[in-house]
């Protein structure tokens, strides 16, 4: 995965070929990451996990206050990272067991200690899924926003960050009060952790 980009994912093929859909057609274009708007990079970045320039696959502040939260009866939050979703889209299955979440920590691993951080972030915007089929930047901003990727906005890259959480369920077109409040949160954390000269360290 450090040079080859791969064609498909684990998550891709489910969706194609899951039972519990109407089978539908994968809408998927690679584009290298000087082919994708900043904006976007930073924007998933803010979004999904602000600490990845500097953690090696794991969050361990973000677990604890995951079981923290458990322990107090607290609504669950997320905690994977960046390198931990694209384990888990790239080889993976839905779910929560203790099997997969075992595999996702040893992919992790890997994909930390054999690949450079901006690979890593270039393989997670190509296939990360930001609608009901559409995976990656290139698709996502030509399907929801008739524009190439690397030509999406500031707000639009965050409200397609602001999606991912769950691509199918939250509408950005047009965006609810809450998305297009949840995409000016990302761009002010975008503007905190320093713009578009975050990149350059990775």
């Amino acid at each position: 995965m450090r040079w080859f980009n791969p064609p498909t994912t684990a998550f891709m093929l489910q969706r194609m070929y899951s039972q519990e859909h109407d089978r539908i057609e994968i809408q998927h274009e690679w584009r290298d990451i000087t082919d994708i708007a900043p904006a976007l990079a930073m924007s998933v970045i803010a979004s999904e996990d602000q600490k990845f320039a500097d953690h090696w696959g794991f969050d361990l502040a973000a677990i604890e206050q995951v079981l923290e939260d458990r322990q107090n009866g607290e609504k669950m939050r997320g905690a994977s990272t960046i390198s931990q979703q694209l384990a888990k889209n790239l080889f993976l299955w839905p779910g929560r067991s203790w099997v997969r979440k075992g595999l996702e920590v040893y992919f992790t691993g890997a994909i930390e200690v054999m690949i450079p951080k901006r690979r890593i972030l270039e393989l997670y915007l190509n296939v990360a899924e930001f609608g009901d089929g559409i995976y990656g930047a290139e698709a996502a901003a030509q399907a929801i926003f008739g524009v190439p990727a690397q030509s999406l906005s500031a707000h639009q890259s965050a409200l397609l960050a602001a999606r991912l959480p769950a691509p199918r369920r939250y509408a950005i077109q047009p965006p609810s009060d809450y998305m297009n409040q949840r995409a000016r949160w990302i761009e002010q954390q975008v503007k905190q952790l320093g713009g578009e000269g975050y990149l350059d360290g990775l």
